[in-house]
C-alpha cells in the first residue's frame, strides 16, 4: 500500500519552508519513526519521520525547494513486502550498478548519496560487495575511521562554512548563500531598528551575593534537584518577572494603535546555535522555581543546538534576557524582539576597583544593558526598571521576599 508522506502543517506565522536535508533516498527501505526530511523554516528546523515500515517508491520534493503547508514529500511503500516490490525502483547492484564519477561502482543510490554528502573519493574506499562494488556499509566505516583519526583536528561547527583557502598572496572568496532562518533573522533585525524608537540605558550590578550564595548551595542544589546546576540565569529571569510586575508597560507590546498589557510573564531566553540566533520561550516564568528555570534554560539549549524546537517554543514572549557574557562580552546594545518592547542584557564579570563605604574595594561587577521601545516606555520607567533588577540581584533575598 501507497503512503504519502507530506510536509507538516505549517502555523500562521509560518509562510513556507525549504528542504533542507534528506536523510533517504529513493529506493531505501525505512522503519517507523526514522527520520526522512529535514524542512527549514523561518523560525525552526522541522523533522520530518516515517510513519510506517517500508520503502521510499519516489521523492516529489529536491533539496532547496521551497515547499507549502502538508506539501506531498514522497511516496512510502507501505511494509516488508514492499522491500521485494520495489526493488526494481532501485538500481540492482548485478545488473545495473551505480558508477561513481571516478569510474568506481557502487551498489546502490544511497552510497552515492553518502559519497556527495561527505565528499569522498571513492577510489579511497574498498568496496566489499560483489565485484568489489562499494556498498553503504562500507562508506559508513570508512566515515568511522575518519572519524577516529581526526579526533585531534580543530572541529567546525555544523551550519559555518569553511574559510576559504589557497596559495600565497592569493585572494580567495566564497559565496555561501543565507539559510532561510538566517535570512529571516537578518529581515527581523533589520526591522526592529526601523519600526521601533529602540534606545537602550545601562547600569551595572554587584554580583558578589548571588556568586557567594552560589558557592554555598551549588553542590546541594545539583543535588536535590536531580543534576539540575544552579547558574546566574535563573536569579535575572526571577529578577526580571518581579521588576515587570511593578513596571507593565515594559511588559507590554504594541499592537497597530492599541498597546496590550499582558498579565503574565513570559520570559524568550536568546540561545546561539550554529544556524543562528534563536528566542525559546520560558511560559509563566513568575511561576517557576530557579530550579524549573535553571532546568528548562538547558533543555531549550540543548534542543536549539540538535534543531529539536517546535514553533510552539519559539512562539510568543512578553520579554528577552540575552547573555552575552558568556562570549566574553563586556558591554552591549541588544536589539528588541518585536512585539515586545524590552530586552535585558547581561554581560561578562569582572573584578574592577570600587568605592564601598569610602574604602577602594575589588568587586565582582557586571555591566547591565536594558533596550527598549520609546514609543511605549518613557527614560524614567526604564531607569527604574533596570534599577529594580540590580536591587533584586544585588539582595537575592528580595526575590524570595518580592520586596
Amino acid at each position: 500500500m501507497s503512503i504519502e508522506i507530506k510536509a507538516p502543517a505549517f502555523p500562521e506565522s509560518v509562510a513556507d519552508g525549504e528542504i533542507a536535508t534528506w536523510h533517504k533516498a529513493e529506493g531505501d527501505a525505512v522503519a517507523r519513526d526514522e527520520l526522512i526530511v529535514e524542512i527549514e523554516t523561518d523560525k525552526v528546523v522541522m523533522e520530518v519521520l516515517a510513519p510506517e515500515d517500508g520503502v521510499i517508491s519516489r521523492i516529489h520534493a529536491r533539496e532547496g525547494d521551497t515547499i507549502q503547508s502538508e506539501q506531498l514529500l514522497a511516496t512510502l511503500e507501505q511494509g516488508a513486502a514492499a522491500v521485494a516490490g520495489a526493488a526494481p525502483t532501485r538500481a540492482p547492484a548485478v545488473a545495473a550498478p551505480v558508477t561513481a564519477d571516478s569510474g568506481v561502482e557502487l551498489a546502490g543510490p544511497a552510497a552515492r548519496q553518502l559519497l556527495e554528502e561527505h565528499k569522498l573519493d571513492p577510489a579511497s574506499i574498498i568496496g566489499s560487495g560483489k565485484g568489489g562494488r562499494i556498498l553503504k556499509e562500507d562508506i559508513l566505516a570508512h566515515l568511522k575511521t575518519l572519524e577516529t583519526t581526526q579526533a585531534a583536528a580543530p572541529v567546525i561547527p555544523a551550519g559555518i562554512p569553511e574559510a576559504p583557502t589557497g596559495p600565497s598572496g592569493e585572494r580567495v572568496e566564497k559565496r555561501v548563500p543565507m539559510t532561510r532562518m538566517r535570512a529571516k533573522i537578518a529581515e527581523r533585525l533589520l526591522n526592529a531598528t526601523q519600526q521601533t524608537a529602540m534606545l537602550s540605558t545601562f547600569n551595572e550590578v554587584n554580583m558578589a551575593p548571588v556568586m557567594a550564595l552560589r558557592s554555598k548551595y551549588k553542590d546541594q542544589f545539583e543535588k536535590v534537584h536531580n543534576g539540575t546546576r544552579l547558574g546566574f540565569m535563573g536569579f535575572f529571569v526571577k529578577a526580571a518577572c518581579e521588576a515587570l510586575k511593578r513596571y507593565p508597560a515594559v511588559n507590554a507590546s504594541i499592537d497597530g494603535n492599541d498597546v496590550v498589557y499582558h498579565g503574565y510573564q513570559d520570559i524568550g531566553v536568546a540561545v546561539s546555535t550554529d544556524n543562528g540566533l534563536v528566542v525559546p520561550v520560558l511560559r509563566d516564568a513568575d511561576f517557576m522555581s530557579l530550579a524549573d528555570i535553571e532546568a528548562a534554560i538547558r533543555d531549550l539549549g540543548i534542543r536549539a543546538k540538535d534543531n529539536k524546537l517546535t514553533i510552539d517554543d519559539m512562539t510568543g514572549g512578553t520579554f528577552t534576557v540575552t547573555n552575552g557574557g558568556v562570549f566574553g562580552s563586556l558591554l552591549s546594545t541588544p536589539i528588541l524582539n518585536p512585539p515586545q518592547t524590552g530586552i535585558l542584557g547581561m554581560h561578562k564579570i569582572q573584578d574592577r576597583p570600587m568605592a564601598v563605604n569610602g574604602q577602594v574595594v575589588i568587586q565582582p561587577m557586571m555591566y547591565l544593558a536594558l533596550s527598549y521601545d520609546h514609543r511605549l516606555i518613557d527614560g524614567k520607567t526604564a531607569v527604574q526598571f533596570l534599577v529594580a533588577i540590580k536591587d533584586l540581584i544585588e539582595d537575592p533575598a528580595r526575590i524570595l521576599l518580592q520586596l
